[in-house]
């Protein structure tokens, strides 16, 4: 698995192995390929032989046929029709059934099909009379002597070579990437293809942009998990606050592959399938240490989000295998061809209630890191005496669990019933349950009005919460305003939601549909940076005078900017 001592040796010569092996996999295709077309070639041939002898015996045979008496026509007329009814593939096993012509027949009447000597025909039905009608491969229709035609059998061996061809060929022009990087020695045994990365990119299902938003009872009438203020907040089967440590032992990528992000994926699992929004938290790395990830450095000012290891679950899952997933993963890019993938350099899996259904104890955890992915069955020995010898050597994941204060269970309670974030973001995301609860359960005319809602913090805040760097700016911003508030207005509900409104609409909103600002793309250094020049210039600060102004261009006006959906945006 990810024992480094199973690890592949590093390919010193990159480049040209990797040429070799592009020219050895051509070189079987075409092989291959050739030898496909030579054995279709013989069986065609052999059956064109085949179809010649017969058809001189036919033409002795159709000979005698023209002296009989109509009588002895009709006979045979029926016994033919039931012998041809009873070939076809079901009833001799052979393959499919087709006619070839035994001579040529020129067509006298209306309705007639003229065919050459040799053509191949399909026949549609078949009369009593002894014409016959067929369909040539242009799509022509007409009624032909049943005399001129005769059974022409597939074989099936021809089909199963083709069927088998196309299965050699899928297995040689298909292979996986992470296959062949790890035959290279460009990755260690036991990586496989990011599962939760995979998820994120399928759509918005499990971003926390999805899980913001409100969820609609069984009768879908009302809201199931929205709250005025923290009393009547509800807690949640599972809530906790998680700090990550590090990852020891995780074996770096071999050569011809630079990484551009380390980072831990996680999420609420039940052992089969992902009940949570999946968040991510970037790693540190240091050179010298080339095994251990680290998290939540040291560092002064505000840190970001995406490097903060203090997380916090919330889940109303009743499942008694109900736990937290973490996928250790790497982003990386190919230095000969440019191509990027995201990988997972293992798993690991925290099981949140015992056996007998209570709650696990709040401390640090020492989780040990499997290869593969979840689904898959792939485990360390489990013996003692072998788990004692492994142990120093066996990937670990540290994490350490907490109990929530008072302050910060009012505000997890006034999140949705099933969410993971960053902790450092949980007071946003509360006032903005608190807004979206006034617009919903106050401001509305009846419960059963439906109409779009003009605000634009509550159609345009989910989609900043998919984007780190602008939660970050948000988070700045609202410090700065926070710190001149009195302190009792911060503790007024009603003061910080006004607050929020005015310091989201001037810092974060004209950023997001800026034309200047590009669209954010994962571990890519150089957007990152072209961001962060435009978030945090001087000379750029985001305002509503920025907004208005014939000097900055933003994108075109959509009515969903400024107008909120709670048909298609509530949780089914």
């Amino acid at each position: 698995m990810l024992d480094p001592a199973d690890e592949l040796a590093p390919v010193g010569n990159y480049d040209q192995c990797k040429r070799e092996e592009e020219k050895r996999l051509l070189t079987l295709y075409e092989r291959l390929q050739s030898l496909a077309l030579h054995s279709s070639q013989r069986d065609q041939e052999s059956e064109e032989e085949n179809s010649d002898e017969e058809d001189e015996s036919s033409e002795d045979e159709d000979a005698e046929e023209e002296v009989q008496d109509d009588d002895d026509d009709d006979d045979d007329d029926d016994n033919a029709d039931s012998a041809d009814e009873d070939i076809g593939p079901t009833a001799k096993g052979q393959g499919s059934v087709t006619y070839i012509a035994l001579s040529a027949f020129t067509g006298e009447e209306e309705g007639d099909l003229s065919i050459q000597k040799g053509e191949v025909l399909r026949v549609v039905s078949k009369n009593k009379d002894g014409w016959w009608l067929a369909q040539n491969s242009k799509g022509q229709k007409g009624l032909v002597p049943k005399t001129f035609l005769k059974v022409r059998i597939i074989s099936q061996a021809l089909t199963d070579k083709t069927s088998n061809w196309n299965t050699v060929r899928k297995a040689v022009t298909e292979i996986d990437a992470t296959d062949v990087l790890s035959a290279m020695g460009a990755i260690p045994p036991g990586f496989r293809p990011s599962t939760l990365s995979r998820l994120l990119e399928e759509g918005r299902s499990y971003r926390a942009s999805h899980f913001i938003q409100p969820k609609l009872s069984q009768s879908q009438l009302s809201f199931k998990d929205l709250h005025m203020d923290p009393d009547t907040g509800k807690s949640s089967r599972v809530g906790l606050i998680l700090t990550l440590w590090n990852c020891r032992m995780i074996p770096p990528p071999g050569v011809g592959l630079q990484v551009l992000s380390r980072h831990i994926r996680l999420c609420a699992f039940d052992g089969t399938q992902v009940l949570s929004n999946i968040h991510t938290v970037r790693a540190t790395y240091n050179s010298k240490s080339p095994k251990t990830w680290s998290f939540s450095p040291r560092m002064t000012g505000m840190l970001p989000c995406l490097l903060d290891g203090d997380c916090f679950l919330r889940c109303d899952s009743e499942s008694p295998d109900l736990g937290i997933l973490f996928e250790l993963g790497v982003t990386y890019i190919r230095n000969s061809t440019g191509e990027r993938g995201d990988l997972s350099c293992g798993w690991a899996f925290l099981k949140l209630f015992d056996e007998s259904g209570a709650p696990i104890a709040l401390r640090t955890q020492e989780l040990t890191v499997h290869g593969g992915t979840p689904f898959e069955k792939d485990r360390y020995p489990t013996g003692v005496f072998q788990q004692m010898l492994l142990s120093r050597k066996i990937p670990k994941l540290v994490v350490k669990l907490k109990s929530v204060k008072t302050r910060s269970r009012e505000l997890l309670n006034l999140l949705p019933d099933t969410i993971v974030g960053s902790l450092s973001t949980v007071h946003l995301l509360a006032t903005y349950r608190q807004i979206l609860a006034d617009a919903l359960l106050l401001d509305r005319i009846t419960m059963y009005n439906a109409d779009l809602i003009c605000s634009s913090v509550l159609a345009s805040f989910p989609d900043v919460l998919d984007q780190p760097d602008l939660m970050d700016a948000f988070r700045k911003s609202w410090t700065e305003s926070e710190s001149n508030l009195r302190r009792s207005d911060k503790r007024d509900i009603n003061v910080l939601k006004q607050m929020f409104v005015s310091v989201y609409m001037g810092s974060v909103f004209p950023l997001l549909y800026s034309v200047e600002m590009p669209a954010p793309c994962w571990a890519d250094e150089e957007v990152e940076s072209q961001r962060a020049r435009i978030i945090y210039s001087p000379s750029q600060k985001p305002s509503v005078e920025t907004l208005l102004s014939s000097q900055c261009s933003h994108q075109a006006f959509d009515i969903t900017q400024v107008t909120y959906d709670l048909i298609s945006s509530a949780q089914h």
